[in-house]
């Protein structure tokens, strides 16, 4: 079982996750912005991870801090969860309608990390929390999982619709980035010999 337990306390948030890579998409998501649990909930449940969150924060100064903080320990428990990346296909890829919205999310476990957020500037807010963050939150996820993460929304309209789309392509990229490759099952996926 590829599983991880990390915590993350500073004078703006207080966040302890545990993940299960090879689960089965069980979560109990706490954190105070109702849209975000919605969207871990879904990461979850599509990307067959089993993941426990519980986080609180600054929120009365700004959900930024939390957000942030939130993508930097769910990427840190995800690299610790994938520990030498020994037989991973490395790469994963998925494009998720939400009725009018294309969404397409593209990962490589490279140990490289990198965003390409390529989302029109949206501006609004859901349930309060302003949808910029999100950028904030996948930066952190990518830079502390060591992950090279492509975000592209191809087209949409409804917010929601937009987000929705976008969280259930990453679960599917990375549930497809982190499986289990059966003819790579005991080498690296690289050349190099180190990821």
């Amino acid at each position: 079982m590829r599983n991880a337990v990390v915590e993350r306390a500073t004078k703006e948030t207080d966040i302890s996750i545990e993940i299960n890579l090879d689960g089965k998409g069980n979560y109990d998501i706490n954190t105070p912005i109702p849209f975000l649990n919605h969207m871990l909930n879904l990461f979850s449940f599509h990307g067959l991870i089993d993941l426990k969150i519980k986080a609180t924060g600054d929120i009365e100064v700004d959900y930024h801090h939390l957000m942030e903080d939130l993508g930097i320990t769910l990427g840190d428990t995800i690299k610790k969860a994938l520990s030498d990346k020994r037989g991973i296909k490395r790469y994963g890829e998925a494009t998720i309608p939400m009725d009018e919205s294309l969404v397409q999310v593209v990962i490589d476990l490279s140990g490289r990390p990198y965003l390409a957020y390529k989302v029109e500037p949206l501006r609004g807010t859901l349930g309060g929390l302003e949808v910029s963050l999100f950028e904030d939150f996948f930066r952190a996820l990518s830079n502390h999982a060591m992950m090279n993460l492509h975000i592209a929304v191809n087209y949409g309209r409804d917010l929601h619709h937009i987000f929705e789309a976008m969280f259930k392509a990453f679960a599917m990229a990375l549930r497809e980035a982190v499986s289990i490759d059966a003819h790579k099952a005991k080498g690296l996926p690289t050349t190099k010999g180190r990821l």
